[in-house]
């Protein structure tokens, strides 16, 4: 299973065009995951138009949003329990903040945004994952998305994408 990871979108209504290349490599992908701050719905039936998807709201959403989607989720895909978050506070706190959310969960994947930094890390046996921003480049030194492929042994390969 192919999943593409987004988050930190930050656009709106007046300005919600993605960039051509995430749409091009979101095409053969299964199921997308947005971890938030997608500022608009917009954002969401842009993603729809190329594949499942699965979001949360993060801090930045409009009410729109904010009242469309949850604040976490937990999913299970291809044997695999993924639980997908935002995230809120100081970026330098966050994994400590996700790992009191989910860790009683025992995740296997944990999703995130907000810091805009990509990670693509296993702390403690868990992958945590963050995409960084498809947009934004304030915090994070380019712009980027991510794949996260399951293969059928329930082997994990997850890559960040630079824009």
């Amino acid at each position: 299973m192919k999943i593409g990871v987004v988050s930190d979108t930050h656009l709106s209504g007046n300005s919600c065009e993605l960039p051509a290349e995430l749409i091009k490599n979101m095409g053969d992908c299964s199921l997308i995951i947005h971890a938030g701050d997608l500022v608009s719905k917009c954002v969401l039936e842009s993603l729809e138009k190329i594949s499942k998807v699965e979001a949360v709201r993060g801090n930045m959403d409009d009410h729109n949003v904010s009242q469309a989607l949850k604040n976490k989720k937990i999913l299970d895909i291809a044997g695999k329990k993924i639980c997908v978050m935002h995230g809120y506070g100081h970026p330098d706190g966050l994994v400590d903040i996700l790992k009191n959310e989910f860790f009683s969960k025992k995740p296997d994947i944990i999703v995130f945004g907000h810091s805009h930094v990509p990670k693509n890390e296993y702390i403690e046996g868990v992958l945590f994952f963050n995409p960084g921003s498809v947009t934004d480049t304030v915090y994070a030194p380019y712009r980027s998305y991510g794949i996260i492929e399951i293969d059928k042994d329930g082997k994990v390969n997850a890559e960040i994408h630079k824009l």
